[in-house]
């Protein structure tokens, strides 16, 4: 097996050909070669959701995934929100709700409930509940941030 691959991935629409070791990790790609540090390291083993991206629509644990099994996809990163350096209708939400407290996982909530508003944009309470399980925040904002997703939901606007 070879030590290292080309890899060519969308990264928030833009072309992105890497080569790059076979054992590393999509996050590390993502935050050492493309200098996105908004998706966050923390736990490396799947369990906090900090560095939560969505590949080809679908959310994945960026620390769980080897950057070559992202070759030919498309990644969105909390950065791919905002291309335009305006917040998105969520991330704004997450401000006016006062869901931002240490911001440490802030990103991965963020994707992980784009990913569920764009999968179904009219949530209920419990579908929130259920689209952020695999996010933890230590803070313990998750009401606000709930409160936040909810007031950009289709239901609510």
């Amino acid at each position: 097996m070879p030590e290292e691959m080309a890899v060519e991935m969308i990264v928030n629409g833009e072309k992105e050909i890497l080569n790059v070791p076979v054992s590393r990790f999509l996050l590390d790609v993502l935050r050492d070669e493309l200098g996105l540090t908004g998706t966050k390291e923390c736990c490396t083993v799947g369990e906090c959701g900090a560095c939560t991206v969505v590949i080809n629509g679908r959310s994945f644990n960026s620390c769980l995934i080897l950057a070559v099994e992202a070759d030919g996809s498309e990644v969105t990163t909390i950065e791919g929100l905002a291309p335009a350096g305006e917040l998105s209708p969520l991330q704004d939400a997450f401000i006016k709700y006062g869901a931002v407290q240490c911001g440490f996982c802030i990103p991965g909530m963020v994707i992980s409930a784009q990913q569920l508003l764009d999968d179904n944009p009219s949530p209920t309470v419990e579908e929130v509940r259920e689209g952020l399980s695999g996010n933890l925040c230590r803070c313990g904002g998750y009401n606000r941030m709930f409160e936040a997703i909810l007031s950009v939901s289709k239901e609510t606007s």
